[in-house]
C-alpha cells in the first residue's frame, strides 16, 4: 500500500508541475506586457496574473485553500507580513491568502536563473542575496520604499525551510527592523498544512488536500525603536508557535 502511494504521489507531482509550467505559459506574454508599465503598476498586474495562476493550479490539483482570521486583516494599510516557511507550495498559497492589497515578496537571487520563469521572478520579487551585505542592504531599500508607497511586503523570517520537527526555526532581525525603521505592523500567519500537500524533503510528494492559512493579531510597531527588535522578534516567535502548536500543525514532533 506505501508503494502505491509513493508512485501515486511522483505521478501526482509531475502532472501538477506539468500544470504549473502550462499555466505559466498561457499567463507569460501578459506578463511581459505588464513589465513595461513600471515597477509599481506593472508589478501589481504581475501579481494579479500570479493570483490566476495559483488559481487555475489550485483548482486542477485539488487543493482546497481556506483562510481563517483569528484577527481582521486592514487591506487599506501596508503590512510587514511573515509566514512559517515550510514547504514547496508556500508562494502559491501567498497569492491565494493575500489577495485584494498590492503586495511583495522577499525572495532568494538564485531563482532569477530559471530560464523565462526568471524573467517574471525579477519584476515580481524583491530579490536579496543573503551572503552579500551591500546587496541585502540595497533590499531592504528597496521594502521600505515599497511600504511607503502602501505596498506590503511579505517576508519569512525563517530565511529558509524548516527541516525541524519544531513549530518554527530561528527568525533572522531584517523583517522586524523593517517593520520598526518604517512604523508599519506585523502581521504574522500560520500555513498550516503545506508541509503534508507537498514535503521540503521530498520533491515528488504533492497530494490533493486542504491549505490552510491563519491570519493572527497584528502587531503595532508605533513608537518602537530598534533596540526593540528583539523583543518584537521573540514576540512574533512566540505567537507564531502557540498558533502552530494550537493548529496541531503535522511536522512538530515534540508538542508541549
Amino acid at each position: 500500500m506505501n508503494y502505491l502511494v509513493k508512485w501515486g504521489r511522483v505521478i501526482f507531482t509531475c502532472y501538477s508541475f506539468l500544470l504549473f509550467l502550462l499555466v505559466f505559459f498561457i499567463i507569460f506574454p501578459a506578463v511581459v506586457i505588464s513589465s513595461f508599465f513600471g515597477r509599481i503598476k506593472g508589478g501589481n498586474a504581475i501579481y494579479s496574473l500570479c493570483r490566476f495562476w495559483a488559481d487555475a493550479v489550485f483548482l486542477f490539483c485539488g487543493l482546497r485553500h481556506r483562510t481563517i482570521y483569528e484577527a481582521p486583516n486592514d487591506i487599506k494599510k501596508p503590512s510587514v507580513f511573515v509566514f512559517n516557511h515550510i514547504s514547496y507550495i508556500d508562494i502559491p498559497v501567498i497569492m491565494k491568502a493575500i489577495r485584494k492589497q498590492p503586495v511583495r515578496i522577499l525572495g532568494k537571487a538564485e531563482m532569477a536563473k530559471i530560464p523565462l520563469f526568471g524573467f517574471l521572478y525579477r519584476k515580481a520579487v524583491v530579490m536579496v542575496e543573503r551572503d552579500n551585505p551591500i546587496n541585502r542592504a540595497k533590499s531592504v531599500v528597496q521594502l521600505k520604499a515599497l511600504l511607503k508607497k502602501n505596498i506590503s511586503i511579505v517576508i519569512s523570517p525563517e530565511g529558509t525551510f524548516n527541516t525541524t520537527a519544531q513549530p518554527l526555526k530561528a527568525f533572522y532581525d531584517g523583517a522586524f527592523r523593517i517593520a520598526i525603521e518604517t512604523q508599519t505592523p506585523i502581521r504574522p500567519i500560520l500555513f498550516l498544512d503545506m508541509h503534508d500537500r507537498m514535503s521540503n524533503e521530498r520533491f515528488f510528494s504533492m497530494n490533493p488536500g486542504k491549505c490552510r492559512v491563519v491570519y493572527l493579531d497584528p502587531i503595532d510597531t508605533t513608537g518602537m525603536s530598534i533596540v526593540d527588535t528583539p523583543a518584537l522578534k521573540q514576540k512574533v516567535y512566540d505567537l507564531m508557535e502557540a498558533g502552530l502548536i494550537k493548529y496541531k500543525a503535522s511536522w512538530i514532533k515534540s508538542m508541549p
